[in-house]
């Protein structure tokens, strides 16, 4: 999906006009909608200042616009074999499942993406079990990776709170 796909689909998903979120990046309203119309159509695309801001208007992390281009199976299939060469990624088969799983001899790499998908299977763990809902799991997914900046400064301060 590109940038201005994902652009339409968040701000959809805020019940935001085009209008709208064109005047609350900066645009003038005259033209608000008409700027954004041309972003969302693919006719322009969004310098990364402008990226930025949409994404602060949206309430989304800019990694969540910027997604790459996996509109086909075969961009899918691309962008996993890139996924398998950068960081090791498996695919598997377990029980009769497919699955990717992660390479422990990728040593650094692997400790990262072990948190970071721990942190992922947790917060999906809690929207199957119905402790959260579907728009706060979307919210951590689409305010990842700052969601979870702000988790642990306020799980550190809460543990120096109780330590002084």
């Amino acid at each position: 999906m590109a940038i201005g796909e994902r652009i339409r689909f968040f701000r959809n998903l805020k019940g935001m006009t085009q209008k709208l979120l064109g005047v609350k990046v900066g645009f003038p309203e005259k033209t608000a909608d008409i700027r954004l119309a041309q972003y969302e159509s693919g006719t322009r695309t969004p310098k990364s200042d402008l990226t930025q801001s949409l994404a602060d208007a949206l309430g989304v992390s800019t990694m969540a616009l910027n997604v790459p281009d996996i509109d086909t199976d075969i961009g899918l299939m691309h962008t996993l074999f890139a996924l398998e060469d950068i960081y090791g990624f498996k695919i598997d088969k377990l029980e009769d499942e497919i699955c990717i799983r992660l390479d422990k001899d990728k040593g650094t790499a692997y400790i990262s993406l072990l948190q970071q998908f721990s942190s992922w299977q947790k917060e999906a763990e809690k929207f199957r079990n119905g402790e959260i809902s579907k728009e706060e799991y979307d919210h951590w997914r689409y305010t990842y990776p700052e969601v979870e900046a702000q988790r642990t400064k306020t799980a550190l301060d809460a543990m120096r709170k109780n330590k002084g």
